[in-house]
C-alpha cells in the first residue's frame, strides 16, 4: 500500500511538472495581461501616471463618441459585404473542390498559401493593382474608357477590402465548407434522385441544409474576423475615405498610441469583444440546427 501511495505521488508530481510550463505561460502571457486589462477600463492611464480609478467613465465615454458610433456603422457595413462575399466564394470553391479528380492537395495547398501570406505585404501589393492607375484600371479604361476608384470611393473601399479579405481566407472557410460536403452520406443523394429531384432540388432541399453547421461556423468565423480587420484597412486606406474604413482596431490602435489613452482603448476593447460575442450568439441561438445523418 505504502508502495501504491509513493508511485502515486510520483506520478502526480510528474503530471504536474508536465503542466506547469503551460500554467506559467498562461499566466504571464494571458491571465496578467487580461487582468491587467480590465483593471484599466475602470482607470485613467497615459503610461507616465498613476493610474486613476474613474469608476464607468470610460464605458459612459462610449456611448458620446461619435467616432465609435462611426465605426460601429463601418463594422455593420463590413458585415454586409463580408458575411455573403465570403460564404459564396468559400462554398463554390468548396463544391468545386469535389468535382476535382486529379491535383486536389496541390489545389487546396494553394489557395491556404494566401491565408498565411504577410497582411502587409498583400495588402501593399492588392493596393498597388487596384490603385488608379495601377494594372486593373489600365484594363479597365482600355475597354470602356474609364477607371474605377477603388479606394477612394467610400463603399468601393469597403467592397475592396472585403474582396481581398475574402481572398485571404477563401482557402480556409471553402475547406470547412468541403469537410462538410463529404460528410453528408451520398445514400441521401442516391435517394433524392430515385425520388426524381433535380440537381437544383438537391442542392436548395438537401445540400444546404444538411451543411449547416459548415455554414454557421463560417459565418462565426467571418464575425469574429470582422471585428478584427485592421491590416488591410491601416495599410491601404489608412482608415478613409471619410473615415468609412476604420475599425475598431484601428481606432483602438490611435486611442492607445496616438492620442495617448490606453485606458479608454482598452474600455473599447472588452465593449467589441462583448458585442463580437453576443452576435455570434444570436446567430447560433437563430440559424444553427443539429443536423443528424440517419
Amino acid at each position: 500500500m505504502s508502495n501504491c501511495s509513493k508511485l502515486g505521488k510520483k506520478e502526480r508530481a510528474f503530471g504536474y511538472s508536465v503542466i506547469f510550463p503551460y500554467l506559467a505561460y498562461t499566466a504571464v502571457f494571458w491571465g496578467y495581461p487580461f487582468i491587467w486589462m480590465v483593471v484599466l477600463a475602470f482607470t485613467k492611464w497615459n503610461y507616465f501616471s498613476k493610474p486613476q480609478f474613474v469608476f464607468l467613465n470610460n464605458f459612459l465615454r462610449i456611448f458620446t463618441d461619435s467616432l465609435v458610433i462611426r465605426i460601429a456603422l463601418n463594422t455593420l457595413n463590413f458585415l454586409a459585404y463580408l458575411i455573403p462575399m465570403v460564404l459564396f466564394a468559400s462554398l463554390l470553391f468548396a463544391m468545386a473542390l469535389t468535382k476535382v479528380k486529379f491535383g486536389k492537395t496541390f489545389i487546396m495547398l494553394s489557395f491556404l498559401v494566401a491565408n498565411v501570406s504577410s497582411g502587409v505585404a498583400y495588402s501593399l501589393l492588392f493596393s498597388n493593382l487596384f490603385s488608379i492607375n495601377g494594372p486593373i484600371n489600365r484594363l479597365v479604361d482600355s475597354l470602356f474608357g474609364f477607371t474605377i476608384p477603388w479606394f477612394s470611393n467610400p463603399q468601393l473601399a469597403v467592397f475592396s477590402i472585403c474582396l481581398i479579405i475574402t481572398w485571404k481566407f477563401i482557402g480556409y472557410y471553402g475547406l470547412i465548407i468541403y469537410a462538410g460536403l463529404l460528410s453528408i452520406p451520398q445514400s441521401i443523394y442516391e435517394a433524392a434522385e430515385l425520388d426524381g429531384a433535380d440537381k437544383k432540388t438537391i442542392f436548395w432541399k438537401i445540400t444546404l441544409p444538411l451543411l449547416n453547421p459548415s455554414l454557421i461556423t463560417v459565418t462565426v468565423l467571418a464575425i469574429t474576423l470582422t471585428f478584427g480587420i485592421f491590416t488591410e484597412p491601416y495599410m491601404i486606406t489608412g482608415g478613409g475615405p471619410m473615415q468609412r474604413t476604420t475599425t475598431f482596431l484601428i481606432y483602438m490602435y490611435d486611442t492607445a498610441f496616438k492620442r495617448i489613452d490606453p485606458s479608454y482603448a482598452t474600455t473599447v476593447a472588452i465593449v467589441t469583444a462583448l458585442v463580437s460575442y453576443a452576435l455570434v450568439m444570436l446567430i447560433r441561438k437563430f440559424f444553427e440546427k443539429e443536423v443528424v445523418f440517419v
